[in-house]
């Protein structure tokens, strides 16, 4: 299984901090880091907008964090939010995430702008769906990985339906009860993505849904404990 941990907006344009859950993330053996690409109109309404942009991966931050993760020895992905985010992205990483939003689009339209743009980069694509997507015209592409999700912030452990997890090849979590991404192990899917947090008690924006390195530790040593 892989694992990733999204750091997303969780660490608030803090190099120092970034630095310490990406070393985190190595320590719990998680495989991969993730980040997000939005340009500030996407979040202008948002009540802390200005917060949330500083942890937007852009052309003026992505070599320090990519410095940053070589130096640590993790790899770091992201999803971009509008197309001209792969522009600077394409030289950094080796795979994309698209949102559930735009998953959303893809399985109402075959297809979107953004998607197209990330299909001729070759690369692995990520897509979060809470839908099957069984009947979408890219199901059996080699080239993408399906990830269920409920995109509610957080979800109830009651609300996944874990039964049509099978239609997919791993999991993004939003739910904050951690028997969530251990019933999905147990489930043995291929991937595995939860959002973390250096600090529950703290007010990062994302902490509804997000774990904490104790947590990781636990989702690893589970993994290990089921071989």
């Amino acid at each position: 299984m892989r694992l990733i941990s999204e750091i997303g907006v969780n660490w608030d344009g803090d190099f120092e901090l970034v630095k310490e859950m990406m070393q985190e993330s190595v320590d719990a053996d998680f495989n991969l880091v993730k980040f997000q690409a939005f340009e500030a109109g996407l979040v202008s309404n948002h009540p802390q907008a200005s917060r949330i942009f500083k942890s937007s991966i852009t052309p003026d931050n992505i070599e320090k964090i990519d410095s940053i993760s070589n130096d640590v020895g993790i790899e770091w992905f992201c999803t971009p939010m509008y197309e001209n985010a792969i522009l600077f992205l394409e030289p950094y990483v080796n795979r994309y995430k698209i949102r559930e939003y735009d998953g959303r689009n893809l399985l109402r339209n075959n297809s979107t702008h953004l998607f197209a743009k990330l299909l001729e980069t070759k690369k692995e694509i990520m897509i979060s769906s809470e839908s099957s997507p069984q009947n979408c015209t890219f199901y059996n592409n080699e080239q993408i990985k399906w990830l269920y999700c409920v995109p509610k912030y957080p979800c109830n452990f009651s609300e996944i339906d874990f039964s049509i997890l099978k239609y997919f090849d791993g999991f993004s979590n939003h739910c904050p009860d951690i028997s969530a991404p251990l019933k999905v192990i147990d489930l043995n899917s291929e991937l595995l993505e939860i959002h973390i947090t250096s600090d529950k008690e703290g007010d990062f924006v994302d902490n509804n849904v997000s774990f904490d390195y104790s947590d990781m530790k636990e989702i690893a040593k589970y993994i290990k404990s089921k071989k």
